[in-house]
């Protein structure tokens, strides 16, 4: 796997995702549910990542040399590109009337078993994460590489999700008098946390 895929971990939370794990670091019981939130998001990562890696070998397509700018699985990666600039422009057209998702404001209540299950759904019902598995997959393929190989991918994942946690747990304090303002903002602004996850991933791709 190419190292430039790498930075697209970040870009897996930027957005619902690190929304998400700030909302959990400031329940009532702060360790267990945005511990099972990680393990459910790092466990849906690999498996989607493996799914993408399985269709990219299933379609029998010869993607080339990633050191390639005109092999079919660069194309593909700039397919998928065009198709985050597009999510751009509409979500910043529509950021009036963009609100964040209602399921958000229910994770205030969550338990580790309900954390776990939102780690494990919210990977697949994002069109960004789903373009950034894709897109793993297909350097993996395009480099002859194994799932095995996707394992320091996976791993950033897992480090940029637990980051609330880990604020938590090393700052204790000033993490949960700071955690709650940083909420309040992602809410009040969501279509610019979402806008900004989809500029990263363009930029990590084209650079």
């Amino acid at each position: 796997m190419s190292v430039q895929v790498l930075p697209l971990a970040i870009t897996m939370l930027v957005g619902p995702g690190i929304m998400a794990a700030v909302i959990l670091i400031t329940t009532n019981d702060p360790v267990k549910v945005s511990a099972a939130y990680v393990l459910g998001f790092t466990i849906s990562t690999a498996a989607g990542v493996a799914v993408a890696l399985g269709v990219a070998a299933l379609t029998g397509i010869d993607f080339g040399d990633s050191d390639d700018s005109g092999s079919t699985g660069t194309i593909i990666q700039l397919v998928l590109v065009g198709l985050l600039v597009v999510a751009s422009v509409v979500t910043f057209l529509r950021r009036a009337s963009s609100e964040p998702p209602k399921w958000l404001g229910s994770l205030m209540e969550a338990t580790p078993g309900s954390a776990l299950k939102t780690g494990l759904l919210i990977v697949v019902i994002m069109p960004s994460d789903i373009v950034i598995m894709l897109t793993v997959g297909t350097n993996l393929e395009q480099n002859g590489s194994s799932i095995v190989d996707a394992i320091p991918f996976v791993a950033l994942t897992a480090l940029v999700a637990a980051l609330p946690l880990l604020a938590y747990l090393v700052f204790r304090h000033p993490a949960q008098r700071a955690m709650p303002k940083v909420r309040d903002w992602m809410n009040a602004n969501s279509w610019a946390v979402n806008v900004i996850t989809y500029c990263v991933f363009i930029v990590l791709i084209l650079a």
